[in-house]
C-alpha cells in the first residue's frame, strides 16, 4: 500500500498537477484576463508593503531558480566542477540564506493580510490560502536543512535530482528515487506540486506576466497632475 501511494504521489500526481497548471492558466488567460493580476494591497496600506514584498520576492525568486538548477542539472554536468557532497552543502547554505530572507518578507505580508482590517476586508479566500500554503512550504524547506545535515554524502540531493529529471523527461521509475527519503522531503515535494496545481486559480498567475518590456521601453511615462 505504501509503495502504491508513493507511486501515485510522485509518479502520477506530478503530471496531474502540471497539466492542470498549464491548461488552467491558458484557459484563465483566454477567458478572464481582467483577473490576471497581482491585486496589490499597497494602495490600501503602504506600511510594511515595500520591505515585506521586496524581501519575499527576492527570496522566492532565488529559491525558485536555485531549485530549478539544482534539481534539473544532471550529475555528469556538475561533477565537472564539484562533487555531490559539495553541491548539497552549497544548497543547504544558499537555501538557508534565501529561505530566511523569504521567511521574513512573507511573515510581514501575512501579518498585513490577516491583521490589517482594510486589507483583510478586501482579501479573497484564495489570497489568504496561497500565502499560508507558501508559508508552510517555506517552513518545510527550512526544516529539510537539518535533515540534510545528518548525511552530507549528497545521496538525498542525487535522489531528488534523479526524481525531477525522470519526471520532466517522462521516464518511468521516478517515484522509486524518493521512496526511502525522509518524510519532510516527501511532504515538501507534494506541497510544491500542489502549488503548481492551484497556480491557475490564484493570483500566482501574475508570475507569467513579468513586465520585461519595461527594461527596453522607449521614452518615459508621462504623468500629468489634475488642474
Amino acid at each position: 500500500m505504501g509503495e502504491f501511494i508513493n507511486q501515485f504521489l510522485f509518479g502520477i500526481y506530478p503530471y496531474i498537477a502540471i497539466t492542470i497548471m498549464v491548461v488552467g492558466s491558458v484557459f484563465r488567460y483566454d477567458r478572464d484576463q481582467y483577473t490576471w493580476k497581482a491585486d496589490s494591497s499597497q494602495l490600501l496600506r503602504a506600511k510594511g508593503m515595500r520591505v515585506g514584498s521586496n524581501l519575499f520576492h527576492v527570496g522566492i525568486i532565488l529559491l525558485f531558480f536555485g531549485h530549478l538548477v539544482g534539481l534539473l542539472m544532471p550529475e555528469s554536468v556538475y561533477h565537472l566542477v564539484m562533487s555531490a557532497q559539495t553541491k548539497q552543502l552549497m544548497a543547504m547554505i544558499a537555501g538557508g540564506i534565501f529561505g530566511s530572507i523569504c521567511f521574513v518578507g512573507l511573515t510581514i505580508l501575512i501579518r498585513r493580510r490577516l491583521f490589517d482590517p482594510r486589507i483583510r476586508a478586501t482579501s479573497k479566500p484564495t489570497d489568504i490560502a496561497v500565502l499560508l500554503i507558501l508559508y508552510v512550504q517555506l517552513i518545510l524547506g527550512l526544516i529539510t536543512i537539518p535533515y540534510s545535515a545528518q548525511h552530507l554524502d549528497g545521496s538525498s540531493m542525487v535522489a531528488l535530482g534523479n526524481w525531477a529529471q525522470h519526471i520532466v523527461t517522462f521516464r518511468s521509475g521516478a517515484a522509486d528515487f524518493v521512496l526511502a527519503e525522509a518524510w519532510v522531503f516527501k511532504v515538501h515535494l507534494f506541497l510544491g506540486l500542489t502549488i503548481f496545481l492551484l497556480f491557475p486559480f490564484t493570483r500566482l498567475v501574475h508570475m507569467l506576466s513579468a513586465p520585461l518590456k519595461y527594461l527596453t521601453r522607449k521614452g518615459y511615462q508621462v504623468v500629468r497632475k489634475r488642474g
